[in-house]
């Protein structure tokens, strides 16, 4: 199977997660206002599954290192499959708020809001799950990327109160959202051996195995979780099953689409974590939260006319980000 064998390969695979988990959501943003969220969702949890077994099937069953997908899966315990098909349910519960976030509240504060809260509780319960990289650069840079989040809040109060789209309703999901996103992690990472991907220990999981596992336990869940969101929806009519069905092939396209590039960004990520640890892997990844933001605010003018004091929080929002994620690659490197 393929691994990355050094640390800078490690950085760029997490760079490309970070670039993935924050453009997904615009395929979301293409089908708004056509597709409910909730009818796009069923797609994008399809896209995950169908990308991580032809990733499984590919990367992960070429080659001399590592154990092929099929056996690894085969020797896997019971425990560690469990955990990360646990992984999996959590993600999906808070990815499914997060989407209605989105919906809501848009990328540019949706994103800040609960995936930088993901990525800081997320670093911290993955640190002490395994103490890799430098502690004080680490959370030093954590600190900056909370700053990001709180001056993101401020921006958001202020266009609100200059007629933008507001509400509590998407800043409380989207906090929901990044406190459940910050554990997901962590069940995944401990169904694998992070020491060696090479000689991976009996009864642990590599990478593409835990990734096919994580990707099942999100299609499972889907059916209670989307179902309940389909007949209680948080905005708009309840909706049935027929209503997915009446959408065109270039709707589902567009979900499919979302949930592989998301998936792509999740394999590299998992890739990584053998190399650079899984909180700096994690946190990197959750850098997503900028990405994101710039879509919002670049591409889908989500601040647009708010008055310089706005603009100002944004840009102080990106220096924070920039500076906390380079001092979270220079904790691993130290």
């Amino acid at each position: 199977m393929f691994i990355v064998e050094s640390y800078f390969t490690a950085i760029l695979f997490c760079i490309i997660t970070m670039i993935c988990w924050g453009s997904w959501a615009n395929t979301q943003k293409l089908a708004a206002g056509r597709w409910r969220y909730e009818l796009f969702y069923w797609d994008y949890a399809i896209g995950i599954l169908l990308f991580s077994l032809l990733a499984a099937f590919t990367l992960g069953s070429f080659g001399e290192n590592g154990r092929s997908f099929l056996p690894d899966l085969m020797q896997a315990s019971g425990a560690n499959i469990g955990s990360a098909f646990l992984g999996g349910i959590v993600f999906n519960l808070a990815n499914i708020l997060l989407t209605a976030a989105i919906a809501i509240a848009g990328m540019s504060v949706a994103f800040p809001v609960g995936i930088g809260i993901a990525l800081v509780l997320g670093v911290v319960i993955n640190y002490f799950g395994v103490e890799k990289g430098n502690p004080a650069l680490l959370f030093s840079g954590v600190l900056l990327v909370t700053v990001a989040i709180i001056l993101n809040a401020i921006a958001y109060r202020k266009a609100a109160a200059g007629g933008q789209k507001a509400g509590t309703k998407g800043i409380v999901l989207s906090v929901l959202a990044g406190i459940l996103m910050s554990f997901f992690y962590r069940f995944v990472a401990a169904s694998m051996d992070l020491d060696n991907f090479v000689h991976p220990q009996p009864l642990k999981m590599t990478p593409y195995t835990a990734f096919v596992i994580f990707a099942a336990g999100i299609m499972v869940s889907n059916i209670l979780f989307n179902s309940i969101m389909m007949k209680k929806p948080l905005e708009g009519a309840p909706l049935s099953y027929r209503d997915y069905f009446k959408g065109g092939f270039s709707l589902h396209i567009i979900g499919v689409l979302g949930g592989a590039i998301w998936g792509l960004g999740n394999l590299f990520n998992l890739i990584a974590a053998g190399k650079a640890g899984p909180a700096i892997s994690y946190g990197l990844g959750q850098g997503a939260t900028l990405v994101a933001a710039i879509w919002g605010v670049v591409v889908w003018k989500e601040f647009k006319n708010t008055g310089n004091k706005v603009t100002g929080l944004l840009t102080g929002m990106f220096i924070c980000f920039l500076a906390g994620l380079g001092l979270i690659i220079l904790s691993g490197g130290s």
